[in-house]
Protein backbone atom coordinates (compact mmCIF):
# COMPACT_ATOMS: atom_id res chain seq x y z
CA UNK A 1 0.00 0.00 0.00
CA UNK A 2 1.16 3.21 -1.22
CA UNK A 3 2.04 5.97 -3.65
CA UNK A 4 5.21 6.80 -5.11
CA UNK A 5 3.84 9.31 -7.01
CA UNK A 6 5.62 13.31 -5.97
CA UNK A 7 3.03 15.70 -4.17
CA UNK A 8 2.42 19.02 -6.01
CA UNK A 9 2.95 22.12 -4.30
CA UNK A 10 2.61 25.28 -5.73
CA UNK A 11 2.96 29.35 -5.15
CA UNK A 12 2.82 32.69 -7.14
CA UNK A 13 6.31 32.88 -6.16
CA UNK A 14 9.13 30.74 -3.44
CA UNK A 15 7.36 31.88 -0.31
CA UNK A 16 5.53 28.31 -0.78
CA UNK A 17 9.15 26.86 0.10
CA UNK A 18 8.44 27.07 3.79
CA UNK A 19 5.73 24.89 2.75
CA UNK A 20 7.64 22.56 1.04
CA UNK A 21 10.42 22.53 3.96
CA UNK A 22 8.08 21.58 6.56
CA UNK A 23 6.61 18.65 4.92
CA UNK A 24 10.54 17.54 4.11
CA UNK A 25 10.84 17.75 7.76
CA UNK A 26 7.87 15.59 8.57
CA UNK A 27 7.66 13.18 6.15
CA UNK A 28 11.47 12.68 4.27
CA UNK A 29 10.64 10.50 1.81
CA UNK A 30 8.14 12.10 -0.22
CA UNK A 31 9.01 13.84 -3.24
CA UNK A 32 7.73 16.87 -4.09
CA UNK A 33 6.93 18.82 -7.63
CA UNK A 34 7.20 22.65 -6.67
CA UNK A 35 5.74 25.54 -9.18
CA UNK A 36 6.53 29.15 -8.76
CA UNK A 37 4.94 31.44 -10.80
CA UNK A 38 7.89 34.15 -10.71
CA UNK A 39 7.33 35.93 -13.69
CA UNK A 40 3.93 37.00 -12.60
CA UNK A 41 4.20 37.92 -9.00
CA UNK A 42 3.38 38.65 -6.52
CA UNK A 43 -0.61 37.69 -7.33
CA UNK A 44 -1.75 39.81 -4.27
CA UNK A 45 -2.40 42.95 -6.13
CA UNK A 46 -4.27 41.04 -8.54
CA UNK A 47 -8.30 40.99 -9.34
CA UNK A 48 -10.01 37.75 -8.09
CA UNK A 49 -11.01 36.64 -11.49
CA UNK A 50 -7.18 37.03 -12.23
CA UNK A 51 -5.67 35.09 -9.14
CA UNK A 52 -8.35 32.09 -9.75
CA UNK A 53 -6.98 32.05 -13.72
CA UNK A 54 -3.15 31.77 -12.65
CA UNK A 55 -4.30 29.44 -10.01
CA UNK A 56 -5.68 27.00 -12.05
CA UNK A 57 -3.40 27.42 -14.87
CA UNK A 58 -0.66 26.36 -12.05
CA UNK A 59 -2.55 23.79 -10.72
CA UNK A 60 -3.06 22.36 -14.24
CA UNK A 61 0.48 22.25 -14.80
CA UNK A 62 1.29 20.08 -11.98
CA UNK A 63 -1.87 17.73 -12.48
CA UNK A 64 -0.21 17.51 -15.73
CA UNK A 65 3.16 15.97 -14.09
CA UNK A 66 1.21 13.23 -12.26
CA UNK A 67 0.87 13.98 -8.81
CA UNK A 68 -1.23 12.36 -5.87
CA UNK A 69 -2.09 15.25 -3.84
CA UNK A 70 -2.27 19.21 -4.68
CA UNK A 71 -0.78 21.73 -2.20
CA UNK A 72 -1.79 25.94 -2.86
CA UNK A 73 0.84 27.27 -0.86
CA UNK A 74 -0.12 30.40 -1.91
CA UNK A 75 -1.94 32.69 0.92
CA UNK A 76 -3.42 34.45 -1.59
CA UNK A 77 -4.89 31.52 -4.25
CA UNK A 78 -6.04 29.50 -1.24
CA UNK A 79 -8.15 32.47 0.18
CA UNK A 80 -9.60 33.79 -3.23
CA UNK A 81 -9.64 30.48 -5.27
CA UNK A 82 -9.57 27.62 -3.51
CA UNK A 83 -13.45 26.50 -4.13
CA UNK A 84 -12.95 27.17 -7.47
CA UNK A 85 -9.69 25.22 -7.62
CA UNK A 86 -11.87 22.45 -5.83
CA UNK A 87 -14.14 22.79 -8.64
CA UNK A 88 -12.27 22.08 -11.12
CA UNK A 89 -10.24 19.14 -9.78
CA UNK A 90 -11.45 16.22 -8.56
CA UNK A 91 -9.49 13.30 -8.82
CA UNK A 92 -6.79 14.30 -5.93
CA UNK A 93 -7.07 15.68 -3.30
CA UNK A 94 -6.62 19.76 -2.78
CA UNK A 95 -4.94 21.69 0.18
CA UNK A 96 -4.76 25.31 1.26
CA UNK A 97 -3.18 26.91 3.36
CA UNK A 98 -5.77 28.79 4.95
CA UNK A 99 -8.05 26.15 7.08
CA UNK A 100 -5.04 24.17 8.34
CA UNK A 101 -3.67 28.00 10.11
CA UNK A 102 -7.74 28.53 11.62
CA UNK A 103 -7.88 25.58 12.48
CA UNK A 104 -4.51 25.55 14.88
CA UNK A 105 -5.50 29.48 15.80
CA UNK A 106 -8.95 28.46 16.85
CA UNK A 107 -7.89 25.80 19.29
CA UNK A 108 -4.80 27.69 20.35
CA UNK A 109 -6.73 31.00 21.26
CA UNK A 110 -8.32 30.56 25.01
CA UNK A 111 -8.70 34.56 24.75
CA UNK A 112 -10.60 33.99 21.61
CA UNK A 113 -9.41 36.89 20.07
CA UNK A 114 -7.14 36.06 16.70
CA UNK A 115 -4.76 38.55 14.26
CA UNK A 116 -3.93 37.57 10.95
CA UNK A 117 -1.08 39.15 9.04
CA UNK A 118 -0.48 38.44 5.39
CA UNK A 119 -0.48 40.03 2.61
CA UNK A 120 -3.28 42.95 1.08
CA UNK A 121 -5.57 40.79 -0.67
CA UNK A 122 -5.19 37.68 1.63
CA UNK A 123 -6.88 40.29 4.23
CA UNK A 124 -9.04 41.94 2.39
CA UNK A 125 -10.59 38.34 1.54
CA UNK A 126 -11.26 37.73 5.08
CA UNK A 127 -11.10 34.35 4.29
CA UNK A 128 -8.84 33.35 7.72
CA UNK A 129 -11.82 34.97 9.59
CA UNK A 130 -14.60 32.98 7.71
CA UNK A 131 -12.85 29.70 8.12
CA UNK A 132 -12.44 30.77 12.16
CA UNK A 133 -15.63 31.55 12.30
CA UNK A 134 -17.04 28.27 10.69
CA UNK A 135 -15.16 26.65 14.10
CA UNK A 136 -15.96 29.28 16.60
CA UNK A 137 -18.16 32.29 15.71
CA UNK A 138 -17.14 33.99 18.91
CA UNK A 139 -13.53 34.02 18.32
CA UNK A 140 -12.57 38.03 17.27
CA UNK A 141 -10.54 38.16 13.98
CA UNK A 142 -8.39 41.17 13.60
CA UNK A 143 -6.23 41.17 10.22
CA UNK A 144 -3.27 43.88 9.06
CA UNK A 145 -1.49 43.80 6.12
CA UNK A 146 2.24 44.00 5.93
CA UNK A 147 3.45 44.76 2.75
CA UNK A 148 6.77 44.81 3.82
CA UNK A 149 7.65 41.71 5.12
CA UNK A 150 8.10 40.25 1.80
CA UNK A 151 10.57 42.39 0.06
CA UNK A 152 12.71 42.17 3.65
CA UNK A 153 12.66 38.42 3.45
CA UNK A 154 13.79 38.83 -0.15
CA UNK A 155 16.47 41.22 0.40
CA UNK A 156 17.73 38.86 3.27
CA UNK A 157 17.07 41.65 6.04
CA UNK A 158 16.39 38.72 8.65
CA UNK A 159 18.35 39.94 11.67
CA UNK A 160 18.01 43.61 11.15
CA UNK A 161 17.21 47.23 12.89
CA UNK A 162 14.90 47.54 9.69
CA UNK A 163 13.16 44.66 9.77
CA UNK A 164 12.50 44.83 13.81
CA UNK A 165 11.45 48.44 12.90
CA UNK A 166 8.83 47.21 10.51
CA UNK A 167 7.79 44.56 12.86
CA UNK A 168 7.44 47.01 15.53
CA UNK A 169 5.34 48.94 12.74
CA UNK A 170 2.83 46.62 11.95
CA UNK A 171 2.29 44.10 14.95
CA UNK A 172 2.29 46.93 18.24
CA UNK A 173 -1.70 47.64 17.09
CA UNK A 174 -2.28 43.77 17.38
CA UNK A 175 -0.27 43.86 20.68
CA UNK A 176 -2.53 46.53 21.91
CA UNK A 177 -6.09 44.79 20.61
CA UNK A 178 -5.12 42.11 23.00
CA UNK A 179 -4.85 38.85 20.72
CA UNK A 180 -3.59 35.46 22.42
CA UNK A 181 -2.69 33.72 18.75
CA UNK A 182 -1.06 35.40 15.56
CA UNK A 183 -1.36 33.58 11.88
CA UNK A 184 1.75 34.35 10.12
CA UNK A 185 -0.86 34.29 6.61
CA UNK A 186 1.66 34.78 4.03
CA UNK A 187 4.47 31.58 3.67
CA UNK A 188 7.70 34.41 3.48
CA UNK A 189 6.48 34.88 6.95
CA UNK A 190 7.98 31.94 9.17
CA UNK A 191 11.71 33.14 7.95
CA UNK A 192 10.64 36.31 10.72
CA UNK A 193 9.53 34.10 13.07
CA UNK A 194 12.01 34.55 16.14
CA UNK A 195 12.14 38.82 15.27
CA UNK A 196 8.20 38.69 15.43
CA UNK A 197 7.81 36.31 18.53
CA UNK A 198 10.50 38.90 20.43
CA UNK A 199 8.55 41.32 19.26
CA UNK A 200 5.41 40.74 20.45
CA UNK A 201 5.88 39.01 23.42
CA UNK A 202 5.44 35.11 24.61
CA UNK A 203 2.37 35.71 26.05
CA UNK A 204 1.00 35.39 22.03
CA UNK A 205 1.26 32.07 20.40
CA UNK A 206 2.81 32.09 16.48
CA UNK A 207 0.73 29.66 13.98
CA UNK A 208 2.62 29.06 11.08
CA UNK A 209 0.45 28.25 8.22
CA UNK A 210 2.95 25.98 6.56
CA UNK A 211 3.64 23.59 9.22
CA UNK A 212 -0.01 23.46 9.92
CA UNK A 213 -0.45 22.94 6.03
CA UNK A 214 2.46 19.79 6.01
CA UNK A 215 0.42 18.64 8.53
CA UNK A 216 -2.68 18.48 7.00
CA UNK A 217 -1.30 16.65 3.88
CA UNK A 218 0.07 14.28 6.19
CA UNK A 219 -2.87 13.45 7.94
CA UNK A 220 -4.95 13.30 4.86
CA UNK A 221 -2.30 10.97 3.07
CA UNK A 222 -2.27 8.83 5.89
CA UNK A 223 -5.83 8.26 5.53
CA UNK A 224 -6.05 7.78 2.06
CA UNK A 225 -3.10 5.27 2.23
CA UNK A 226 -0.91 7.08 -0.38
CA UNK A 227 2.05 7.66 1.38
CA UNK A 228 5.25 7.22 0.04
CA UNK A 229 5.63 3.22 -0.08
CA UNK A 230 7.85 2.18 3.23
CA UNK A 231 10.81 0.67 2.96
CA UNK A 232 10.87 -3.21 2.97
CA UNK A 233 12.17 -4.78 6.32
CA UNK A 234 14.44 -2.05 7.55
CA UNK A 235 14.78 -0.03 11.02
CA UNK A 236 12.64 2.79 10.50
CA UNK A 237 14.71 6.15 10.74
CA UNK A 238 14.14 9.06 13.14
CA UNK A 239 12.08 11.35 12.18
CA UNK A 240 14.25 14.74 11.64
CA UNK A 241 13.14 17.31 14.64
CA UNK A 242 11.68 20.70 14.02
CA UNK A 243 14.69 22.25 15.83
CA UNK A 244 17.91 24.23 14.06
CA UNK A 245 19.87 21.43 13.30
CA UNK A 246 17.19 19.69 10.56
CA UNK A 247 18.61 20.36 7.00
CA UNK A 248 16.32 19.35 4.02
CA UNK A 249 19.37 17.51 2.55
CA UNK A 250 18.81 14.84 5.25
CA UNK A 251 15.01 13.67 3.98
CA UNK A 252 15.41 11.25 0.70
CA UNK A 253 12.82 12.55 -0.91
CA UNK A 254 14.73 16.07 -1.46
CA UNK A 255 17.20 14.99 -4.35
CA UNK A 256 14.72 13.59 -6.27
CA UNK A 257 11.80 16.32 -6.05
CA UNK A 258 11.94 18.75 -9.22
CA UNK A 259 11.98 22.79 -8.66
CA UNK A 260 10.19 24.77 -11.99
CA UNK A 261 9.68 28.62 -11.93
CA UNK A 262 8.11 30.62 -14.96
CA UNK A 263 11.05 32.72 -14.69
CA UNK A 264 14.81 32.79 -12.47
CA UNK A 265 15.23 36.26 -10.81
CA UNK A 266 18.75 37.91 -10.17
CA UNK A 267 18.50 37.37 -6.41
CA UNK A 268 16.53 33.35 -7.31
CA UNK A 269 19.02 31.31 -5.64
CA UNK A 270 19.96 33.57 -2.58
CA UNK A 271 15.90 33.61 -1.82
CA UNK A 272 15.18 30.06 -2.29
CA UNK A 273 18.17 29.02 -0.45
CA UNK A 274 16.63 31.59 2.67
CA UNK A 275 13.19 30.08 2.40
CA UNK A 276 13.90 26.54 2.32
CA UNK A 277 17.14 26.30 4.16
CA UNK A 278 19.14 24.57 1.19
CA UNK A 279 20.12 25.17 -2.07
CA UNK A 280 17.91 23.81 -5.06
CA UNK A 281 19.19 20.93 -6.48
CA UNK A 282 17.98 21.52 -10.17
CA UNK A 283 15.40 24.39 -11.76
CA UNK A 284 13.21 23.51 -14.55
CA UNK A 285 12.16 26.96 -16.51
CA UNK A 286 8.50 26.75 -17.89
CA UNK A 287 7.57 29.72 -19.51
CA UNK A 288 4.57 32.22 -19.11
CA UNK A 289 2.85 30.75 -22.48
CA UNK A 290 2.91 27.30 -21.12
CA UNK A 291 1.02 27.68 -17.99
CA UNK A 292 -1.49 29.89 -19.74
CA UNK A 293 -2.01 27.05 -22.19
CA UNK A 294 -3.46 25.06 -19.13
CA UNK A 295 -6.79 26.88 -19.53
CA UNK A 296 -7.48 25.92 -23.08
Amino acid sequence: MGDSRPIGVFDSGLGGLTVAKEIFRLMPRERIVYLGDTARVPYGGKSEETIRRFGLQDARALLDLDVKMLIVACNTVSSVAIDHLERHIKDIPVIGVVLPGARAAASRSAEKRVGVIGTAATVRSGAYAKAIHSIDPDIKVYGKPCPLFVPLVEEGLIDSEITRLAVQHYLYEMVDLGIDCLILGCTHYPILMEVIQSTVGNRIQLVDSALWTAKEAQHIMKALGTEYPAPAAKEPKEQPKRAGQFSVETSEGFAASRFLVSDVTPNFESVAETLLGAGLPGIEKVSVEELEEKER
